[in-house]
């Protein structure tokens, strides 16, 4: 036997051992009663500002939003993540997520690493803090150059990281290479924290288990569910499986797949301290469920 075959016996004991204490569950299928009238519906601001006043009482800090959209409540202003990750994100878009991030006094914006200069002279004099992914949204990139984006990233004023697992690695137990590839982004990165992005959608229990003991191990600042452009967002299970793996130490976000007041009271009672959505979240105070429909569709989309 190898020792390669040696270390990966070794994780995989170590995770059906965490698997068999903490429980394995199932995984939750919650509809939307205004999915018609919306295109996307996870902890909305437009019809739920006060359930989001109480997910922040429950312990969260965070949630994403997209641009275009009004002023929210004063009171919710500081832990969105106002994000923009599509592809075809143009310059007049971007200036208007950081126009409307500096007006409303949003907590970050986030966007891919070849935006992240634009944005964060934008933004320069303000509290709005850039964020930029790395390896997004595939996490089908070497450690190397995961390392070397995250340092320009950061170089061109990134505050925070978000990078997304090597899944093919992670599904193929080359969980070395795994490890290299979070420790690699999270050194490259210097004093700024890292989030790691395990795509849960595409992985089993005990790889969740492992990728999160991983990330643990290599320093990353968290854990987060997906990218919002993969086969599915966070659960509830998800959620209290990796903060039983991580404990308090780290931070975990739950990001995508809040599509109702109920799921996400169980996200942040499971340990989730950060709630993120899609792109195309609406983020508006005090407008009725029905009400904008042609604003939000015509709002870009992205995975978050």
């Amino acid at each position: 036997m190898t020792m390669q075959q040696q270390v990966n016996d070794l994780v995989e004991a170590i995770a059906q051992r965490v698997s068999a204490e903490l429980g394995t569950g199932t995984t939750q299928d919650s509809g939307c009663d205004v999915a018609e009238s919306c295109d996307t519906c996870r902890g909305c601001h437009v019809k739920r500002p006060d359930d989001v006043r109480k997910f922040v009482k429950l312990g969260a800090d965070r949630i994403a939003a997209g641009v275009g959209h009004e002023k929210p409540a004063s009171d919710l202003a500081s832990m969105i993540d106002h994000t923009l990750l599509v592809p075809d994100a143009t310059k007049d878009q971007l200036r208007k997520l950081c126009e409307e991030a500096r007006k409303y006094s949003f907590a970050t914006v986030c966007v891919n690493a070849t935006n992240i200069r634009y944005c964060a002279g934008l933004l320069q004099g303000s509290s709005v803090k850039p964020i930029a992914v790395v390896g997004f949204p595939l996490g089908a990139m070497t450690p190397t150059a995961k390392a070397f984006e995250a340092r320009e990233a950061v170089r061109n004023g990134a505050q925070e990281i978000d990078m997304v697992i090597n899944v093919g690695a992670m599904k193929n137990k080359d969980y070395g290479l795994v490890l290299d590839d979070i420790a690699a982004v999270v050194g490259a990165s210097g004093n700024k924290p890292v989030k790691v992005i395990l795509e849960t959608a595409s992985l089993n229990h005990n790889e969740k288990v492992i990728v999160c003991s991983l990330s643990k191990i290599a320093g990353a600042a968290f854990v987060k569910t997906s990218t919002g452009f993969g086969a599915g967002g966070a659960t509830v299970e998800d959620i209290e499986l990796m903060r039983e793996v991580v404990g308090p130490e780290m931070g975990v976000k739950a990001s995508g797949g809040v599509r109702t007041r109920d799921d996400a009271d169980k996200m942040i009672a499971a340990g989730a301290n950060r709630l993120g959505a899609s792109a195309s979240v609406s983020i508006v105070s005090g407008q009725d469920a029905t009400k904008s429909k042609t604003a939000r569709r015509s709002a870009p989309k992205g995975g978050y």
